[in-house]
């Protein structure tokens, strides 16, 4: 049986992972973050160890995957770059990762974690092995058609949300009438979705694309119920999505629930 290590992040996403790593036979050894982490993943792993990112320490946590005999591991789920960067006057081993990467930009900190893992014997891999059906297929996916200005935001928007991901700013922006509301950053696609429906306070576009290099072994964009749900709160009537590039979690449960407020959901 493959011993597979698993950073938890937050969100059901490292749920889902788990359960479908473990129908393909994966054992699974998660490492979660306290306040980040949900609970329940420890009911789908085989094992779960708990860290205080202000108490974290390389080379115990090292020790650590060495005991476990982890030689992969995968990254699932949001690591919440604010959360971190509120610990790291507390810890001096967060404070020299980030420091030594060559910028605080994602890409960078997550390039210099896989490049210590790989030190050490570990092969960083990506989840598609497990969740490729988690993949969104190119069309409509709800019952409710955009109208002929909302495909007019889409154009509009996928082009500079594809230009925001290049610049590693964020995967999110928020359109209406071709104009930008809100632009992602530190702050997640749910709360720029949050902050476009404060401003606008009317019915708008949000637009979601990885980015052009996305590397899957790190951060794989999703959407999920929680996503539909900030669109309902807020007012959004579409939501466009990049085809075969990002995980589409609970599908079913997402789609009727976009259905039931007429909510559009476009893969383009």
């Amino acid at each position: 049986m493959e011993r597979i290590g698993v950073i938890a992040g937050s969100g059901t996403f490292p749920i889902h992972f788990a359960r479908e790593a473990k129908k393909k036979g994966a054992k699974l050894i998660a490492f979660a973050i306290k306040d980040l982490t949900l609970p329940a993943v420890g009911d789908v792993v085989d094992k779960i160890h708990w860290f205080d990112i202000s108490k974290f320490h390389v080379q115990k946590f090292v020790l650590l995957l060495v005991a476990e005999r982890i030689k992969k591991m995968v990254m699932v789920g949001k690591i919440d770059k604010a959360v971190i960067f509120g610990k790291i006057k507390e810890n001096k081993d967060i404070d020299e990762l980030i420091k030594s990467s060559k910028d605080g930009m994602d890409y960078s900190i997550l390039e210099e974690v896989t490049k210590r893992f790989d030190k050490i014997g570990i092969k960083v891999i990506d989840g598609l092995e497990y969740l490729s059906d988690l993949l969104p297929q190119k069309g409509v996916l709800t019952k409710r058609q955009p109208s002929r200005e909302e495909w007019q935001d889409i154009e509009f928007g996928s082009r500079l949300a594809k230009e925001i991901a290049r610049l590693d700013i964020g995967q999110t922006i928020t359109v209406k009438n071709k104009a930008v509301i809100t632009v992602e950053a530190m702050e997640g696609t749910d709360a720029a979705i949050r902050r476009a429906g404060e401003l606008l306070n009317d019915e708008f576009t949000v637009i979601k694309v990885a980015r052009p290099k996305q590397d899957m072994r790190w951060d794989v964009p999703l959407i999920g119920l929680e996503t539909i749900r900030t669109m309902i709160r807020s007012k959004a009537r579409v939501l466009a999505i990049e085809s075969g590039r990002m995980f589409f979690v609970d599908k079913p449960k997402v789609i009727n629930e976009a259905d039931i407020n007429e909510i559009t959901i476009v893969a383009f």
